[in-house]
């Protein structure tokens, strides 16, 4: 059985993502080849019902999120991370009005250059990872409603702006 997953993700703007992707791609080919570099707001099992969430994001008066992100991290053996450093007051603020509540749970902003889960590639490197500037500030301007079959690429279903 082919297993779906739904999120709504924040993907890294096209003009902040070069070096990014370009580290990606060297310290996890998989990963990059599956998904953009990006922000989880909302994992599957949040968008329980999700023609409300919808009409949430379909009337969503906010302006695009400012966050910084720290230096690389490792976390699980293998994994390299950017953690948030500042704006996730914001994050959480639009978790909570997509959600439509105060009453989840915490989720902090990341930035995952290498999943754990994949194999570790010859080129995962903390010191590779280490050459991305930091703070690392990303504007993050839209919401997607992403989905992934099996282990396809992700793909995006639905986008919401947010206010300019």
């Amino acid at each position: 059985m082919l297993t779906i997953r739904q999120q709504l993700s924040m993907f890294v703007p096209p003009q902040s993502a070069t070096d990014l992707e370009r580290v990606r791609h060297i310290v996890d080919p998989i990963q990059s080849n599956l998904i953009p570099a990006h922000i989880t707001l909302c994992r599957e099992d949040e968008l329980t019902d999700f023609s409300t969430i919808r009409d949430r994001l379909k009337n969503l008066q906010m302006p695009a999120i400012t966050l910084n992100f720290g230096p690389a991290q490792v976390f699980y053996e293998h994994g390299l991370i950017l953690h948030c450093i500042s704006g996730e007051e914001v994050f959480l603020q639009l978790r909570e009005y997509v959600l439509g509540t105060n009453e989840i749970r915490k989720q902090y902003p990341h930035l995952t250059l290498a999943h754990p889960r994949n194999p570790k590639d010859t080129g995962n490197s903390l010191a590779l990872a280490a050459s991305l500037s930091h703070p690392l500030k990303i504007s993050f301007t839209d919401i997607h409603l992403i989905e992934q079959e099996g282990s396809a690429p992700w793909r995006v279903l639905q986008s919401f702006p947010l206010s300019q």
